[in-house]
């Protein structure tokens, strides 16, 4: 029978910025916080700066490379926080997402996106293809994406959120996965759980 801890809620967060003081950073503390209301949920934050992943067809950390797979591909959900750059999501998003394999271990996952940007239209065309490599490879992406638009008029110099509407936004992010989660997956675990048990 599943224990306890293998039929735990994980959610891992994939922060697509390492720039000191960078906006999605913080966007991504009001989720963690939010994750972190529940109590029973399991959440990590990757820290991008620190995992030094390969370019594709270049030789990396393999035992690095392989926790940061086997992180993800142990997750119920993930979210990937990116700000927008050029018009579209930021490169440590897609080198991430590269290293995740073909075929993905995010193939089959519940997945929610999160965009920051400074200019008016928020990070919209990030986030429209970002939904498109995140369901080529197989996860599956959730509605309702949250852009947040002038992000650098949005937080104070401590991190907070001075705009309510904004903050709610934000932890809205988590609230969707987990949400979903709950709906389609938590069932599917219980139902296991019993089968199993009748089968001893």
């Amino acid at each position: 029978m599943a224990t306890q801890n293998e039929s735990r809620v994980r959610i891992v967060i994939i922060p697509g910025s390492v720039r000191p003081g960078n906006f999605t950073a913080k966007a991504v503390a009001l989720v963690a916080d939010e994750i972190t209301r529940y109590g029973d949920i399991e959440l990590e934050v990757i820290n991008m700066d620190a995992l030094e992943l390969p370019l594709p067809g270049r030789e990396g950390d393999l035992v690095a490379l392989k926790q940061f797979r086997d992180t993800v591909s142990a997750a119920t959900g993930v979210i990937f926080a990116t700000p927008e750059y050029h018009g579209t999501f930021s490169a440590l998003t897609k080198l991430a997402i590269e290293n995740l394999g073909f075929p993905s271990v995010m193939a089959g996952k519940p997945v929610a996106l999160l965009g920051v940007a400074a200019g008016a239209i928020g990070a919209i065309k990030s986030l429209e293809q970002l939904r498109g490599v995140c369901s080529h490879v197989g996860a599956i992406v959730l509605p309702a994406p949250v852009s947040v638009a002038g992000v650098q008029g949005v937080f104070d110099e401590q991190g907070q959120c001075t705009d309510e509407m904004i903050d709610k936004r934000i932890r809205h992010v988590a609230t969707n996965l987990i949400d979903y989660i709950n709906d389609h997956i938590c069932p599917g675990i219980g139902l296991e759980e019993i089968v199993r048990t009748s089968d001893h």
